[in-house]
């Protein structure tokens, strides 16, 4: 049971929704849980930037502004791509999930693209 009481508590439909996400995603054991934790940490990052808003008001909102965009760079950094090492594994590893012709070809792309590119 959840407490709505305590303000990062994600509410039961986001929950819920999670829940019946979770079987498209590889790691579907863990999604809802790695889903909470990001929306938790979403809500405290928006939490902090609030704060330093009112706090710094007066400052020029300039300043500020840039202020929390760094803040949000540095907690958020944009992901780097995966190597084509790390789609073909991703790619070997659903090939076991009973994937149609459509869906294998795309896979089979991406791992004969990595083997292709291994010296000899």
């Amino acid at each position: 049971m959840t407490d709505q009481k305590h303000p990062i508590t994600p509410p039961p439909e986001l929950v819920m929704q999670w829940f019946a996400e979770r079987h498209h995603h590889q790691d579907y054991t863990k999604y809802p849980i790695s889903q909470a934790a990001r929306w938790g940490a979403d809500q405290e990052l928006e939490a902090c930037s609030n704060f330093l808003e009112r706090e710094l008001w007066g400052w020029g909102e300039d300043l500020i502004g840039d202020l929390i965009e760094k803040l949000h760079a540095d907690r958020r950094p944009e992901p780097k791509p995966l190597s084509l090492k790390e789609q073909a594994l991703a790619a070997l590893s659903e090939a076991d999930q009973g994937l149609n012709e459509s869906e294998w070809k795309q896979r089979s792309a991406t791992i004969r693209r990595a083997l292709e590119s291994l010296p000899d």
